[in-house]
């Protein structure tokens, strides 16, 4: 492999870059950047390291790590009742995933950050007319009119602010005991009792609870241990100049950290070995991850890992693999085969979502719920019988009781994703749909 140069935070600007904004005025936008760099990071570097550190053990098979969230976040769920809803559902899963393998879950939203997404075209037609693609409320905006998909650097701004007020409002809640295992019913979504897994979910509770008492009464349980419980913010590190202003040197380590999340992943789209996203996350030294799909060779694979973890180190990459159910037997095995050979450390996690988005009769883009499980399912296969650890999972989803993938617990057919079909790009697992595979998990995990 050839030489690395000397890394900077600025030298991606040297690299062929791919999924940028078009801004009308530049300048304006580097004044944003500027005023961005100015501001506090959003997070701090003993949070980065120990989400580091717990991916490592989730990489070696002593921890699980459950990540998810919106597709792309909106400035309008910037309130108290969707932050709260978000955290619950990812609390809820957690809990069934922990009491059913008995081993800690690293919950990482995909939160406080995610409001930028790459599009396969740079333009698409809105009723009848062409303009600029939606790119997420980091651009442009959503509504159909040729004057608001401009991208508007503002809007960048706005994501901090956005992101500042989402983490304060999820540290004061678990600050305040809102994580707290003796009262988990607090974390019940308004329509989760009518779910079919509701009395699943509330025997798993009742045992917990049981338990929480049972050691207590002997005080073989720390009050702090039961009553908080650590949460990482995550989003894909796609535009590059807001990425940058939110790069933070340590010099104490002599490092740098990007500090506007506690992990950021490269996608499908923009993961170039020679290109300016892998040259930007190459230098710095949060944990980060890569997702892989078929179009990724064994050989592109080891290269990418060596550039971006050359110091072997555990916890620093994640590959987040992302096939579809009808190709993983075909693919994954020889990126494992590859990856175990070149006895590189990476932590595996697999996004059964992406590669399951399908568009229904009327056109409306879905997912299928039996796809979903069934690509989740051969990788757990895959992995055990190479003797590999799928690490994780990384899902889009939400707590509300939308109707985007089809299946699951409510049976939701193509004709019913008119009623609550909320998304802006692609469509997420509802509150029902999400704690069914959580219990899913915990059956394979709990499977020899």
């Amino acid at each position: 492999m050839p030489k690395q140069q000397p890394w900077t935070p600025d030298s991606w600007k040297s690299r062929p870059v791919e999924q940028q904004p078009e801004y009308p005025c530049p300048q304006e936008c580097d004044r944003v950047l500027e005023r961005i760099q100015s501001y506090p990071p959003l997070v701090v570097v003993g949070e980065v390291e120990k989400l580091k550190e717990q991916i490592a053990l989730a990489g070696a098979g002593k921890a699980f790590i459950l990540q998810g969230g919106n597709c792309a976040e909106r400035f309008i769920d910037c309130n108290e009742t969707n932050v709260a809803n978000k955290l619950k559902i990812l609390l809820q899963m957690s809990v069934i995933l922990t009491y059913g393998v008995r081993r800690p879950v690293i919950r990482i939203g995909r939160i406080a950050g995610q409001y930028a997404k790459p599009r396969s075209k740079p333009t698409e037609i809105v009723n009848g007319k062409e303009m600029p693609s939606y790119r997420g409320d980091a651009v442009n905006s959503m509504e159909p009119v040729l004057d608001t998909r401009i991208p508007d650097p503002s809007r960048l701004e706005s994501s901090y602010f956005h992101a500042a007020a989402t983490l304060n409002h999820i540290r004061a809640l678990l600050d305040g005991g809102f994580a707290d295992l003796h009262d988990p019913y607090r974390w019940n979504l308004d329509t989760i009792e009518s779910s079919e897994k509701w009395h699943e979910y509330s025997h798993v509770v009742e045992r917990i609870l049981d338990a929480i008492g049972f050691m207590e009464s002997f005080g073989g349980v720390r009050e702090e241990v039961l009553g908080r419980v650590d949460f990482y913010t995550s989003h894909e590190g796609l535009l590059l100049g807001y990425e940058q202003a939110l790069t933070r040197p340590d010099v104490t380590a002599k490092r740098y950290y990007n500090l506007g999340a506690h992990f950021v992943w490269i996608g499908v789209r923009t993961r170039q070995i020679s290109g300016a996203h892998v040259e930007y996350f190459r230098g710095i030294s949060n944990p980060i991850g890569v997702k892989v799909d078929s179009t990724c060779t064994p050989e592109e694979l080891v290269s990418l890992i060596g550039i971006l973890n050359p110091g072997n180190e555990p916890g620093r990459l994640t590959l987040i693999t992302r096939f579809g159910a009808r190709k993983i037997d075909q693919f994954l095995p020889p990126l494992l085969h590859a990856v175990r050979k070149s006895k590189r450390q990476v932590t595996w996690v697999c996004d059964p979502m992406h590669g399951n988005t399908t568009q229904a009769r009327n056109g409306t883009k879905t997912r299928d719920f039996s796809l979903i499980v069934q690509e989740l399912h051969q990788t757990f296969q895959i992995h055990k019988e190479l003797d590999s650890c799928l690490a994780g999972v990384h899902f889009e989803l939400t707590a509300e009781n939308v109707t985007e993938c089809v299946g699951g617990a409510g049976d939701l057919s193509s004709e019913d994703l008119s009623r609550r079909y909320e998304t802006y790009c692609d469509p997420r697992l509802n509150d029902s749909q999400s704690l069914e595979m959580a219990f899913l998990i915990a059956r394979w995990l709990q499977t020899p």
